[in-house]
């Protein structure tokens, strides 16, 4: 009994596809961010916030200790600069309120 025809058959139309659509499985749920992903990035995000403040107070010290020092950042508290802050908070805003 030839059973390499039928070996062929399995191979064509069983596992060829189940192989195809478990990698194509896999490439759309790595793409995605979970919700520890996103715990870290507001983590992060955070973070960044409190640095960003902090740097703020030094340079304020600094600048009332030597009146020639220039700061190399931008300018605390300007309302262009921190525009895209506010965007980002309004949009985690909206996001904890939907998740909850």
């Amino acid at each position: 009994m030839d059973l390499e025809p039928f070996f062929g058959l399995i191979a064509v139309f069983i596992a060829l596809p189940w192989l195809i659509l478990h990698y194509m499985t896999k490439w759309k749920t790595a793409a995605t961010i979970t919700t520890d992903d996103e715990v870290l990035l507001e983590e992060l995000y955070n973070l960044a916030k409190r640095l960003d403040e902090r740097m703020d107070t030094v340079e304020r010290l600094v600048a009332s200790d030597n009146p020639e020092f220039k700061p190399a950042r931008l300018v605390a508290n300007r309302e262009i600069d921190d525009e895209p802050l506010r965007e980002l908070d309004r949009m985690l805003a909206e996001k904890k309120g939907t998740a909850r």
